[in-house]
Order: structure tokens, then sequence, then C-alpha cells
């Protein structure tokens, strides 16, 4: 019933919208004027600012092609999919009250990856209650739409919990004043693998928290230095089975059930917390970029079991060789698209992105491990570099080439080096 609802008002929206872009500039109503935009989406507001209504959304079309660990039995293996087919809608209601909807119907799901209400009376500090991911860590604050390669660090596959919550609601609190950004939430924890071990013996959720504090002290449009710190926390039931398998920024070995691999890198039975600490950095001027990031995780385990500890860094360099700045965005502390300056040309940029995570101490054998398991050490070293050409501001496409070694982990066939190349389409409104 909710759903019908939602439809047809999101429908009724639309219809008003497209019928009133037969005017031309502002449109008189019986209340405040309306202005519609449609560059970068549709939106109707109102001339004093206290409703708008906008559509926008993403549309991610990827291709990977990848052998040697990234698949089962070492042979090449290629899958095409839609990475994102994203709609998004947000607006403005009497002024201090926001919303936000964000449904996904690509990747073979329909899931709503954000329903969110905001209250901006109390500037500057916003408060949001509902459905939304935590943000931990830099690329992880930066849009999927304009992050520099196809896929996040393989970093983020030693807790992906920090920042996806798609199916748990919580409560964040954030604030952007003078050169400093933070946020704070609490998030229930619900759905994904082992959900009875996401709740206590009386069915009451267990609760993860995540903070993340950013000073910028240079912010200028062709020179941004960045730091920031992130930490998360998050209670487990004991006996749950936790693993790391990354992906190691190749999104195919998971979309290929036949062949691709995803090797489990540690684990362990755990009892009671998990925690995970994050530091970024990151100094832009002009087209060109540096920026790094570490992360490190302890899970504490039951008895009989090894605590899991892991941790990451990655470093990335990126030029744009017709010569635009990234954007920067010091509220939500993150970097933005790339704007073309002749949409003949489009900016056309080049980046390398080295990825180097160890997973030192764990309960559970890495796969293909021979060996005593309190000397496992499994690691992995990947190199990323891409190319990406900004046609427009909706147009961008994308390859990467990506070149992975492992260590105490293998495939079945014994690999423990593998290549991937990987395209994407992009277009957004």
């Amino acid at each position: 019933m909710i759903r019908k609802h939602f439809a047809g008002f999101a429908a009724s929206a639309l219809a008003l919208a497209v019928s009133a872009q037969a005017f031309a500039g502002t449109v008189t109503t019986d209340g405040a004027d309306l202005v519609i935009k449609t560059k970068g989406g549709l939106e109707v507001g109102t001339t004093d600012k206290e409703f708008s209504f906008k559509i926008n959304g993403r549309l991610q079309a990827d291709a990977d092609s990848f052998d040697g660990f990234y698949t089962q039995n070492g042979e090449r293996a290629d899958e095409t999919y839609f990475r994102r087919a994203r709609l998004e809608i947000s607006g403005v209601a009497f002024t201090d009250w926001g919303y936000t909807f964000h449904r996904n119907f690509g990747n073979d799901s329909s899931d709503w990856q954000e329903l969110a209400i905001h209250y901006n009376g109390w500037k500057p500090v916003q408060v949001s209650v509902g459905r939304f991911n935590p943000t931990f860590g830099l690329e992880e604050a930066v849009s999927s739409k304009w992050i520099t390669a196809i896929e996040r660090s393989a970093i983020y596959d030693l807790a992906p919990w920090l920042n996806d919550h798609e199916d748990g609601e919580g409560i964040r609190v954030r604030t952007t004043v003078g050169m400093f950004h933070g946020e704070a939430g609490a998030y229930r924890q619900d759905g994904g693998d082992g959900v009875d071990m996401l709740e206590d013996e009386d069915g009451a959720n267990n609760t993860s928290f995540v903070l993340r504090g950013v000073i910028a002290p240079i912010v200028e449009k062709d020179q941004v230095l960045h730091l920031g710190a992130s930490f998360g926390q998050r209670d487990v039931e004991e006996g749950y089975l936790e693993r790391i398998r990354p992906r190691l920024s190749v999104r195919g070995t998971t979309e290929d059930s036949a062949n691709g691999n995803r090797a489990t890198f540690g684990g362990t039975r755990t009892d009671g917390s998990d925690q995970a600490w994050g530091l970024e950095a990151a100094y832009m001027i002009g087209p060109f970029s540096v920026q790094g990031e570490y992360l490190t995780r302890t899970v504490d385990a039951q008895d009989g079991f090894e605590d899991l500890e892991a941790s990451g860094y990655n470093v990335q360099l990126a030029y744009t060789l017709t010569g635009e700045s990234r954007s920067y965005k010091l509220d939500g502390g993150k970097f933005d698209k790339i704007k073309p300056e002749n949409n003949q040309i489009g900016a056309w940029e080049v980046f390398y992105r080295f990825d180097d995570i160890t997973v030192d101490e764990t309960g559970v054998a890495p796969s293909g491990y021979v060996g005593a398991l309190d000397s496992a050490e499994a690691g992995a070293k990947t190199h990323t570099l891409g190319l990406n050409w900004y046609a427009n501001e909706s147009v961008k496409l994308s390859a990467n080439y990506l070149k992975t070694s492992v260590d105490d982990v293998v495939n079945a066939n014994g690999d423990d080096d593998g290549d991937a190349i990987s395209l994407r389409a992009q277009y957004v409104f």
C-alpha cells in the first residue's frame, strides 16, 4: 500500500514538473512562485525556498574481464552488468525539513538505499533519521558517480559494515563549521549474512556507531588540503562467524557466480566488540592530486578462537590532462565531479592507485592456506591504472587495468596473482 501511494505521488509530481516546463522562467501559482530547473535532473521549487522537489539519478553499465586469482580455475572470465541504476528523489518541506529517497534498480536488485528525513532548523547542525549509509573514510564519502577508480579501494573490504546499512536504520548528526566537518551516527544492524547474530537472544538489534571528522585548512578552487579520521564500533553476538572476503576492486568476481573467486583472507567466531579506526589525507593543486588512507580493524573472538586483526592502506595519484581541478565540498568532506571546460573534448584524467591489505591474526584459515594457523598472514597488493573521460557533466567513460598479487591465499588452481580490465559507461541526470 505504501509503495502504491508513493508511486502515485512521484508520478503526479513528475507530470506536474514536466508540464510546467512548457513555460519559460518563473511559473506563477496561488502561493509562492515556482522555479523550474532542468540542468542536472528535474527540480521544482518555490521562490521563497520553503518547498522543493527534485528527481535525478545515475546509470552505470560495467564490463569486467579477469583471470588468475580473480577466478576459481584461473581461466579468463567476462561479466557485463548494471552496477547501479538509481533513481533519486529529494526535496525540502516547510524550509527546515528535508527528505531523500534513493532506490537502486540495477545489479539484479531493487533496494531502498536511502529513506531519510532531515531537520535543518538548527544550522549549522543537521539531524537525519531513517536509512542511509554511514561515512567512514575519504573514498566512501565521495559519490560513486565521481570516485576516481571504478571501484573503491580494497581496504574497505576489511570491514564492509562500516559503510553499508541498507537493511538497517539509524540517526545521524552532522555539521560543517569553518574548516571543520564532522558527523556521528548510531545505526541498527539488520539483514546480511547471519541475521540472527546481529540480534540478541531476545530479538533486540545490536547497534553500530560510526564517527568521522575532517579538517580542511585550504579549500580553494584550484587547491585543497584535507585531513580526516574515522572510528567505528559494533556489537555482535557470541559465535557469529565473521570473515574477510575482499573483491580486490573487481566487482565481477561476485557477479560471476560460476567462476568468480572471492577468497577468504581470515575470520573468527566473535564475542563482543568489533572496532575499526581510519586516517585520511589529500592534497590537490591545479590538475594534480594525491591522497591516501589507512584502516585498521580488531574483532574480539570467543574462547577457543584467535582475535581477528586486519589493516590496510592506499595511495592514489591523479592528473587531469586537460587542466581542470577536481571540485571539493567541505560539507561532507569529499571530492566531487570534474567539470570539463570544453564540452567538445571533455576532461581527460589519468590516475594510479596502490592498495595493500593484510590480515595478520585470524581464527579462520585463509583460502588454500597450508600451515599453522597462528603463523598465517594473508595479504594482497593491488595496482590500479586508469583513464577517465568526462565527456560533459552527465557522461563519464572509464577504463581500469588492475594487477593483484596475494600472500598465503590461492584459488582452486593454485594461483596467487591475477589481472583484470574494468570498463564503465556512466550517465547521470
